[in-house]
C-alpha cells in the first residue's frame, strides 16, 4: 500500500478553503436570508405620513414605504412618496416600495393592487390629479401607462428616471392652509 504525501501548501489551501466555507455558512444562518416584505393594506383610518390626510378618502394611486426596522409609511400620492424617498437627508433603510396598479385599480377609490413600485412605468404631467393635485399614475404593465398616457396625456417614465425637481409638493401639501 501506498500512501500519497502532499505538501503542506495543499493542506493549508484545503483548510483555508473550508474555513471560509464554514465563515460563509455561519453568517447566513445567524442573519438569515432576507425574506421579501409584502404590502400592507390600509384600512379606513391609515393616514398619510406627509399630511395625516386620511387615504381611503382621496383618488389616484396611493404609496407605501416599507423599513427595516418594521414601521411603513403611507402616503396619499405617488408625488408625495417620491418627495420623501429622493430626499437627500433620507437615511431610514428601506426594505421596499409600493404603489398601485392603475391599470388594474379604480382611479376613483383604489383598492388593493399593490406593485413594487421600483418595477413600475409611471405617467406624469397627465390631467389626472391625486389627492393632492398632479401625481405620478403607476402602473405594472408598459402597455397600460402608453394607454393611459394617449388618453390622459403625460410622459412614461420608469422608477429611477424620476427627479426630486419632478417630485415637489408645490401644488399640494405645503399650500394647504388648513394643515
Amino acid at each position: 500500500m501506498k500512501i500519497k504525501v502532499y505538501p503542506v501548501s495543499h493542506l493549508y489551501r484545503a483548510a483555508k478553503t473550508g474555513v471560509s466555507v464554514l465563515v460563509v455558512l455561519s453568517v447566513v444562518a445567524c442573519h438569515g436570508v432576507d425574506k421579501p416584505i409584502p404590502p400592507i393594506e390600509p384600512t379606513s383610518q391609515t393616514t398619510c405620513a406627509l399630511d395625516g390626510m386620511l387615504l381611503q378618502d382621496f383618488p389616484g394611486p396611493k404609496a407605501q414605504i416599507r423599513y427595516a426596522d418594521g414601521e411603513t409609511d403611507f402616503f396619499c400620492d405617488t408625488m408625495e412618496m417620491f418627495s420623501l424617498y429622493l430626499k437627500p437627508e433620507q437615511r431610514r433603510r428601506i426594505k421596499a416600495v409600493f404603489t398601485q396598479d392603475m391599470g388594474k385599480a379604480n382611479w376613483r377609490a383604489p383598492r388593493g393592487q399593490w406593485i413594487d413600485a421600483k418595477k413600475a412605468y409611471y405617467v406624469i404631467g397627465s390631467d389626472m390629479s391625486g389627492s393632492m393635485g398632479p401625481t405620478f399614475a403607476s402602473f405594472a404593465k408598459e402597455e397600460d401607462a402608453q394607454v393611459f398616457a394617449k388618453k390622459h396625456g403625460g410622459k412614461l417614465l420608469r422608477f429611477d428616471q424620476i427627479t426630486p425637481e419632478m417630485a415637489t409638493l408645490g401644488g399640494g401639501v405645503i399650500h394647504d392652509e388648513r394643515m
